[in-house]
């Protein structure tokens, strides 16, 4: 008994040191849609009703912080700018102004 709870313990850290995941992980279902779209709002800190400005607001302050110029990372910015652009594709299009 305490062979096979050692080799699952192996097996387990083999796992995670060869494909970056726990066994485990690949038992979960993928993000649905909605769950990313709630991810995005936490990360950008906007409400649920936010409109075009309030995100695009909260991007340019969030990427203030996070821009790799500023002492943050690639991936950070990757990741806000996705969280942008998925929060602006799910918002109806912006009515265009009349030209004066």
């Amino acid at each position: 008994m305490i062979k096979i709870v050692m080799f699952l313990v192996a097996a387990s850290f083999f796992c995670r040191w060869a494909l970056g995941k726990w066994p485990w992980d690949y038992l979960r279902p993928a993000p649905t849609r909605s769950q990313a779209i709630f991810r995005a709002r936490q990360l950008l800190n906007v409400s649920a009703k936010a409109d075009h400005a309030e995100i695009r607001e909260a991007h340019r302050r969030m990427s203030a912080m996070t821009h790799p110029d500023k002492g943050g990372s690639k991936s950070q910015m990757q990741e806000l700018n996705a969280a942008r652009d998925l929060l602006l594709d799910e918002l109806p299009h912006e009515p265009l102004e009349p030209p004066k």
